[in-house]
């Protein structure tokens, strides 16, 4: 079992930036990928950015160059340090570990609201 928090969600104005954390608890060990999804009103939730074990990332094209997906292994945090903020941004941003068996874990979310 993998529990998974985020924090640092908020209320910015468009330009601004907002850092996120997944603190991972549990069987941190089985983790092999950790992704950050959104999902916006109405919308279906999509896949922002990954990270893998061996620290390879990747990220939506909508993201790429504002968003950075990092990871601290002694504090079993993933961080999604977000910059340059845009309205069509605002979402709930959920945190998503992957094991090595294959099954999932959700985190509660997070809310980002983005002001023009």
């Amino acid at each position: 079992q993998v529990q998974l928090v985020e924090s640092g969600g908020g209320l910015v104005q468009a330009g601004g930036s907002l850092r996120l954390s997944c603190a991972a608890s549990g069987s941190t060990f089985s983790i092999n990928f950790i992704n950050w999804y959104r999902q916006a009103p109405g919308k279906q939730r999509d896949l922002v950015a990954t990270i893998s074990r061996a620290g390879n990332t990747n990220y939506v094209d909508s993201v790429k160059g504002r968003f950075t997906i990092s990871r601290d292994n002694a504090k079993n945090t993933v961080y999604l340090q977000m910059n340059s903020l845009k309205p069509e941004d605002t979402a709930v941003y959920y945190c998503n570990a992957r094991t090595t068996l294959g099954a999932g874990y959700w985190g509660q979310g997070t809310q980002v609201t983005v002001s023009s």
